[in-house]
């Protein structure tokens, strides 16, 4: 069907990552339902949550179509995908206090596992939703880097995307 019907083909990608957000919505929605449960507050700074997801879901599109020209070139591509995003998962303290582990490390280091795109998306929404993260906890220069990381990765991921768009599904 792809190769026989005439369509944007970014809509293949830009489907996936909207199908993942609607998950992480309802997802969200537990974890409001479990924090109200466990005492944290309702408060206006759980709107900050809003422009964080919108930011990173603009991220996740940039990425995405990029990932999917790559992985139309290199059909392995899709077997090796889901352990290096798992990686940079664990990489970027989704699980953890990042802070704890890395404080001994090299400036460069710190500077670099601050700058990572996972890590400020995450620690924006959890500054936005738990109110025990405080306001030196989240990196100053959170929300221009989640700006920054939209809007380069977005741009880039549709010029390299669309570079070759007449290509795909054409055999």
């Amino acid at each position: 069907m792809v190769r026989a019907l005439h369509f944007p083909r970014a809509v293949l990608p830009l489907a996936a990552v909207l199908g993942r957000l609607q998950q992480l919505l309802l997802s969200l929605g537990v974890l409001a339902v479990i924090l109200v449960a466990s005492g944290v507050p309702v408060t206006a700074r759980w709107l900050l949550a809003v422009p964080a997801l919108a930011l990173q879901t603009a991220f996740n599109c940039g990425l995405a179509l990029a990932l999917a020209r790559l992985g139309a070139r290199t059909t392995d591509f899709s077997q090796l995908l889901p352990f290096l995003l798992r990686t940079w998962g664990y990489v970027s303290g989704i699980f953890y206090d990042l802070s704890r582990i890395s404080s001994g490390a090299p400036h460069l280091v710190l500077r670099l596992l601050d700058a990572n795109p996972v890590y400020v998306y995450v620690s924006l929404v959890r500054y936005a939703l738990i109110d025990s993260v405080t306001r030196g906890q989240l990196p100053p220069h959170g929300w221009p880097l989640a700006l920054i990381w939209a809007t380069v990765a977005t741009a880039a991921g549709y010029a390299f995307f669309w570079s070759s768009e007449e290509e795909y599904g054409r055999g």
